[in-house]
């Protein structure tokens, strides 16, 4: 069984003052260091981020399938236009439910049973879809299945928060956005290898193929330790030693994670006190992110016929558009510690928004420039992707981080919803250049807010990003690392 196992290595740190959330360097008062924060990037965090990834691969791969389906569904059944809406439409839904939710739960009951619970889920509902007959169920399972894809969200990058060192936690939380694409891909080639195989049932088939890989990151997460960070605010100290002694070896201890914010902040609470502003910052720039791009990706098609690029070469170019969503997300991946999150989040909606604002003024351009203009938006968005699961894990403490994940996850899947929703309508009643420039004002939009309030966490630990009114030395440039 591949599970995640501990790394073979043994802190080799400076004697340290048993003082919880420090430690102290005494051979030099000019460096300060933390076994966690500072540790190495090991075998056991890499196989944490493969495996946390796998919620965004299963997001990707559900969204997606069900369109490849569709097409085989709506002609047995005879669905109507709302039907068809309602069964594409249930996912998201349950995902904005289940984001929420699981947030909740795993600051409750723990990151480590529900990282696995969650998976079982998928995996029951994907199944299940193999044998559904009529409308009805097959919406109530897909909402199903949306929100155990959205719960793990919280669940596995709060995991993955707590476990990373500092200097590679944005690269490594920001791939996660990288898988979504990764799961849209694997579901096209899989739907069209089962449409021309598979006869009638295929769409069958394809629903239920997410059993597949849930069943293999499932059975890959199993043996993963608690955060000791949660554990710890729980109070469970000895259970935390255990699993710093299991993880980082010998001389680390609950003395060694350094101390976050004291005051308990409660779900309820969490919009009444100083955390409402960076939950309102979080809500509105991944807002201002998605709605463009999951109108732009589930309309890339029709926006492009629109645009003139009919037949095979919309298709070619909507193929083309997801390929650069994913670039855009690995470039921004090597800059996130280079540029810093703030700088990166600016210029990533500065110049995203520009792109579309020359779709929007000039619909009618040739087509190698239309093309250019949206590769240069999938491209240039990419900072704002990746940013949407570094910064709500970076700005909350410990005990309400998966609430506030999941919550602003949440808020900014009704954005994309209706936004998604209004595409279609807007393209028809205003046309394609005003429709651009919506997608382009709402970008921009982003942009301003990002100015306002974007705050830089690049090289601080969760307790500096994380406390509230806490005054902290502006970090040095972090080093150039690979990802």
């Amino acid at each position: 069984m591949n599970q995640i196992r501990p790394p073979r290595y043994r802190h080799r740190g400076m004697p340290h003052q048993v003082r919880v959330g420090k430690y102290v360097n005494k051979e030099s008062e000019m460096t300060t260091t933390n076994p966690l924060d500072d540790a190495p990037l090991s075998t056991f965090h890499k196989k944490l981020a493969v495996f946390s990834s796998g919620g965004p691969f299963l997001d990707g791969y559900a969204l997606s399938i069900i369109g490849v389906a569709m097409v085989q569904i709506s002609g047995q059944w005879n669905l109507s236009s709302a039907e068809q809406g309602l069964i594409a439409a249930s996912t998201l839904i349950g995902i904005l439910l289940g984001a929420f939710a699981g947030g909740w739960l795993t600051d409750r009951f723990g990151r480590e049973v529900l990282f696995t619970l969650d998976l079982v889920a998928i995996i029951a509902c994907s199944v299940a879809q193999f044998f559904v007959e009529g409308v009805v169920w097959l919406i109530v399972l897909r909402l199903l299945l949306g929100m155990a894809v959205g719960a793990d969200y919280p669940i596995a990058t709060s995991l993955m928060t707590e476990f990373a060192p500092r200097k590679y936690r944005g690269p490594l939380l920001g791939a996660f956005v990288t898988m979504w694409f990764v799961g849209a891909a694997a579901a096209y080639v899989v739907g069209e290898v089962l449409a021309r195989t598979a006869g009638d049932d295929a769409w069958r088939w394809m629903l239920a193929s997410a059993a597949l890989p849930a069943v293999l990151i499932c059975v890959a997460r199993v043996g993963t330790p608690e955060s000791p960070r949660w554990l710890l605010s729980k109070g469970k100290i000895d259970k935390a030693n255990e699993v710093l002694l299991k993880v980082y070896g010998p001389g680390v201890t609950v003395a060694d994670l350094p101390a976050e914010e004291e005051t308990n902040v409660g779900v309820k609470e969490l919009l009444r006190s100083g955390y409402g502003k960076r939950m309102a910052f979080i809500t509105l720039f991944w807002t201002c992110s998605v709605v463009p791009l999951f109108a732009v990706y589930a309309f890339a098609p029709a926006i492009l016929g629109a645009l003139e690029l009919e037949g095979d070469a919309a298709h070619i170019g909507s193929a083309a558009i997801t390929i650069l969503f994913m670039v855009g997300c690995i470039v921004a991946l090597l800059l996130v510690n280079r540029m810093g999150r703030r700088p990166l989040l600016i210029h990533s909606f500065v110049w995203s928004g520009l792109a579309l604002l020359l779709l929007g003024l000039f619909p009618g351009a040739p087509s190698a420039i239309i093309m250019v203009l949206f590769a240069a938006y999938a491209v240039l968005i990419g900072g704002s992707q990746i940013l949407q699961w570094v910064y709500p894990n970076e700005l909350f403490p410990t005990e309400v981080r998966g609430s506030a994940v999941g919550l602003a996850s949440s808020l900014s899947r009704i954005g994309a919803a209706i936004g998604t929703f209004l595409v279609p309508l807007s393209l028809t009643s205003l046309g394609i250049g005003v429709t651009m420039l919506i997608a382009a004002g709402v970008t921009l939009f982003g942009a301003v807010i990002s100015q306002m309030w974007a705050p830089e966490t690049r090289g601080l630990s969760l307790s500096e990003s994380a406390g509230l009114g806490q005054t902290t030395k502006s970090p040095a440039p972090a080093e150039t690392i690979s990802v």
